[in-house]
């Protein structure tokens, strides 16, 4: 990349009041880094589309992602490291749900079975 463009713009124009502190602080790292390699608008959507991937998860077409992600090996180490050691949502379908929680139900023993349909039941009227 050999071009240069100009950067005399503020990156704390980006701010989003209803971003997190720390999506801010690494979207903030990610165009501090990369300011003056692109133009101002491209990097800015560059930048929104690395949080995007790093905190929702969202998926782009391969040339994006490929970018991106040399863009943000240095950028993002600290906080993928924060991120394995954090709990992690999982989602199950409720057909899952149900089997476990049935399952859980046989394994109690007939005192227990009777404790806990005695709490549901109470619990849903």
């Amino acid at each position: 990349m050999g071009q240069c463009y100009p950067a005399d713009w503020d990156v704390d124009d980006y701010r989003d009041d209803t971003e997190p502190e720390q999506h801010w602080l690494l979207r903030k790292e990610f165009m501090c880094i990369h300011k003056g390699e692109f133009s101002e608008d491209y990097l800015v959507a560059l930048a929104i589309a690395f949080a995007k991937i790093e905190f929702m998860g969202c998926v782009y077409r391969a040339p994006l992602m490929i970018r991106i992600s040399k863009l943000s090996e240095d950028v993002a180490k600290q906080y993928r490291e924060i991120k394995k050691t954090k709990l992690q949502n999982t989602f199950v379908t409720a057909s899952c749900a149900a089997v476990s929680e049935a399952k859980r139900r046989s394994d109690l023993g007939p005192e227990r079975k009777k404790k806990s349909k005695k709490i549901l039941t109470s619990s849903s009227e």
